[in-house]
């Protein structure tokens, strides 16, 4: 682990800061915020609108001064003053006012595996902006290891995925750390982007931008497995004459273009496993792989990496919240770690 246990005890609350959703643990009180990481900007006068799920809602919907901005991406803070202002309107004053009474705050935030020091220092000053004199920073795999419940502390392998909007990140864990790690540039919203280019190319159809996870979960309940609906209708827009048209898509094509973008995290999978060390893997063959992440839910992605890979897969059983419940566990001293008691002469 990046910081010990010790000192994440004394920490108060914990930020998630994804690319698609911000998540808030205070200690004591438990999950406080889960919303969007989205916040709606008005540009000629620099005016906050509107946070989370609502600003969520607005976009592609606004007018032209009304702008919906993400100031997180792939896990990374890429804009700092905007991060905080909406981290503190998703807080909101009765919450902050509680924090600012802890004297010497302490945070906790998660940080995306292999993290270079522009990101890890964007993540510190967001929360130091919320007051924060402290902040510890906590690999996002094993945050969301313990999250799930694997046994992180053991001379076990696990082997975890988190699957999240813009990069799915790979690990085996023992002893409390990583042994091997892999960081692809692929997460859900690259899946999104097949979808939409497969119908723009095939079907002339532009699908609106907040319609394409319905599509996908619309595929289910067997999703990306060929046992699932074969064709399934979709309401968009024409390329060609901008009016709405609706179109019956062969669900086949849908599942072949969702793999495309997939393939680069089956070869993710195979590289940490040839980076790791036989014992290891034997453990795994056994154990399988760990899924979180909010793309985890993807209907069929778990049977297809089974079928690539001819281990167990599992989905953590609230996959899009485990590394801010992990960081809370750790927070609350829920997790021990293992004592080795050295040897005697």
């Amino acid at each position: 682990m990046t910081v010990s246990l010790e000192q994440l005890r004394r920490c108060h609350f914990a930020v998630d800061l994804g690319a698609a959703r911000t998540r808030v643990y205070v200690k004591g009180a438990g999950l406080v915020v889960d919303e969007p990481s989205a916040a709606a900007v008005n540009t000629r006068t620099g005016a906050l609108i509107a946070v989370g799920e609502f600003a969520e809602k607005m976009t592609g919907r606004t007018p032209d001064y009304i702008r919906v901005v993400r100031p997180v991406s792939g896990g990374t803070v890429v804009d700092i003053e905007m991060a905080q202002r909406m981290l503190r309107h998703l807080l909101g004053e009765k919450l902050r006012r509680a924090l600012r009474r802890k004297p010497r705050l302490r945070a906790a935030a998660c940080t995306p595996h292999d993290a270079d020091p522009l990101a890890q220092r964007a993540a510190v000053e967001t929360l130091v902006g919320l007051g924060a004199r402290r902040v510890e920073l906590v690999d996002t795999l094993i945050a969301a290891a313990v999250g799930c419940g694997l046994p992180v502390e053991q001379p076990e392998a696990t082997m975890i995925m988190v699957c999240g909007a813009a990069t799915t990140q790979i690990a085996v864990l023992s002893l409390g750390a990583i042994v091997t790690a892999e960081r692809i540039p692929v997460g859900g919203d690259a899946i999104d982007h097949a979808v939409v280019q497969h119908l723009r190319q095939h079907h002339e159809l532009m699908l609106p931008s907040q319609s394409v996870r319905p599509l996908q979960l619309a595929l289910s309940g067997n999703g990306l497995t060929p046992s699932g609906p074969e064709q399934t209708e979709i309401h968009g827009r024409d390329v060609a004459t901008g009016l709405a048209r609706s179109v019956h898509v062969d669900t086949s094509a849908v599942r072949r273009a969702i793999h495309t973008p997939l393939t680069a995290v089956l070869d993710g999978i195979g590289k940490v496993l040839r980076d790791c060390p036989p014992d290891l893997v034997a453990d795994l063959a056994d154990r399988g792989i760990m899924m979180v992440g909010g793309s985890a839910l993807l209907p069929g992605l778990d049977q297809m990496l089974r079928d690539a890979t001819g281990m167990p897969v599992h989905i953590a059983e609230r996959p899009d919240v485990c590394a801010v419940q992990g960081l809370g566990a750790m927070m609350e001293g829920k997790i021990q770690p293992m004592v080795l008691d050295p040897l005697a002469d």
